[in-house]
């Protein structure tokens, strides 16, 4: 049986050798119409729970960057797939070479979280965030870059019609074996389509912002490499993450990963986009709005009081928000940073430039609980008689970051710091069978808890809606047009 073939360990040279059997034609079709039909949590009832999402995504990898068309007899079955997949699922590690001593099991946790989290999130809230973020959310800056037309120049379209075209992208292919046809707008039945987003505004995104082919994949795949070890080859950054489509593979564009197109519409893919056309401006402006959109987030709180930074001493400033419950006061420092391809690569070195910033905001969480502890004059409006916490928000998960081998990197704060991605604190706010204070105190109180992301901690609670992010998706194309309410729909997302 496929799924049980390897009854030992796989070297990465024999599992390539396994996907190049199949031509690159014959194969990707096959991964992308698996794509589609075992879509995010759908994938446990795959045949033996093989087709995750990282696993497809990186066979289709393999095929782009190594296969060619002079193999095989150009037939590729759905059993030829499932072996492939099996060799994936028996790969090893460096945390097996290496004894699985503290460091190299410490490594395999980052690379493991970073490999199949990040598929793992949801799609409606990522996407929603987007509008919230960027057009709904008021800088406390005035910005040289994100000015009125900064959408337009760098996407060629609205921020909303290109949110709009990433989700028309993705029901596209999940619901046509992975394809996208630029032809099938000028159907009539896509008329409807075409006067609320105009099909050349399509069809030159999709071509501008999606779409790559196989010559500038290998380029892309090589160049982007960190490491020659072939350990860590799977867990590099796959092209397939910046252009999900790919052309010269039959009619229209085929994506290999259907998973991989949404995200483009996310923040985070509207940063990289962002930072290579604007520069740096792009990640600090975005860094202001983020500050305030958490702030926006945090004033969701029923019975909470929220205060902005406050200046003390030769100008310097305190944690970015302060949150006064009746039971606690918590120190929030926002960090709009994201783990590096190093962290995901399994590294814990502390001179990475990700780790600096939160311990930078471990240290700024505890001056500032000092100077309330301490009565400073500038904060007496905030109490002192009551428990602190201290919570990092950052754009993008760190999902290991509360674990104790994320923490030895670390200077080990006075106060007891949560971190958190944004989507973690969108939930937080909304709780409501018990107040996020009682949450954030009973996980302090548990060792275990305490080491888990903020998501393991809100597991069973009950929620109300998220105003600010509903507000933020109803701004898109197909949400405002009754008659197309359907199309909007993402399949692999519950909460769409």
């Amino acid at each position: 049986m496929a799924a049980l073939l390897y009854a030992r360990l796989v070297t990465d040279q024999e599992y390539v050798q396994r996907v190049r059997r199949q031509r690159p034609s014959a194969l990707l079709p096959v991964i992308a119409a698996a794509s589609a039909r075992w879509h995010s949590d759908t994938w446990l009832e795959s045949p033996y729970r093989k087709y995750t999402p990282w696993a497809l995504a990186d066979i289709a990898r393999v095929s782009i960057a190594y296969g060619n068309e002079h193999r095989g007899d150009g037939s590729c079955s759905e059993d030829d797939l499932l072996r492939m997949l099996a060799a994936y699922a028996s790969l090893t590690d460096i945390m097996i070479r290496d004894n699985g001593n503290y460091d190299s099991v410490s490594g395999w946790l980052l690379r493991v979280s970073g490999e199949q989290l990040t598929y793992q999130e949801l799609v409606h809230r990522n996407l929603a965030r987007t509008a919230a973020l960027f057009d709904q959310t008021t800088p406390a800056r005035a910005p040289a870059c994100l000015v009125d037309g900064w959408a337009e120049e760098l996407l060629g379209c609205s921020l909303s019609e290109y949110v709009g075209i990433t989700q028309l992208l993705q029901v596209a292919a999940l619901r046509n074996v992975g394809r996208f046809d630029p032809d099938w707008l000028d159907q009539p039945q896509m008329e409807q389509v075409s006067n609320v987003i105009p099909g050349e505004t399509i069809r030159n995104v999709t071509a501008r912002h999606f779409v790559t082919d196989q010559k500038v994949f290998k380029a892309e795949n090589e160049e982007r490499r960190l490491s020659r070890d072939p350990h860590l080859r799977r867990f590099e950054y796959n092209p397939l993450r910046g252009r999900p489509f790919l052309s010269g593979m039959g009619p229209g564009y085929l994506a290999p990963s259907a998973h991989l197109i949404a995200p483009k519409g996310s923040p985070l893919g509207l940063y990289y986009m962002g930072m290579a056309h604007f520069g740096n401006r792009f990640a600090e402006e975005l860094g202001d709005l983020f500050e305030q959109y958490v702030g926006r987030q945090l004033r969701e709180i029923a019975g909470a009081e929220v205060f902005p930074e406050i200046s003390y001493r030769d100008n310097r400033l305190s944690v970015d928000w302060i949150v006064v419950f009746d039971d606690l006061v918590l120190l929030v420092e926002v960090k709009s940073t994201r783990p590096t391809q190093q962290l995901r690569l399994g590294s814990v070195d502390r001179t990475n430039a990700a780790l600096r910033q939160l311990a930078h905001a471990y240290q700024q969480i505890d001056t500032t609980a000092g100077l309330i502890a301490g009565r400073d004059s500038n904060f007496s409006h905030i109490p002192a008689d009551r428990p602190v916490q201290g919570m990092v928000v950052t754009m993008e998960a760190f999902h290991t970051a509360n674990a104790p081998f994320q923490r030895d990197k670390q200077p080990a704060p006075d106060t007891f710091i949560t971190v958190c991605s944004a989507s973690e604190l969108e939930s937080l706010v909304t709780v409501e069978d018990v107040t996020a204070s009682n949450i954030l105190s009973r996980r302090r109180t548990d060792p275990q808890q305490a080491t888990y992301s903020l998501d393991a901690t809100l597991t069973g609670h009950s929620f109300g809606a998220n105003s600010i992010l509903d507000a933020g998706w109803a701004s898109y194309p197909w949400k405002k047009h009754a008659d197309l309410a359907a199309r909007d729909q993402q399949p692999e997302d519950p909460e769409a």
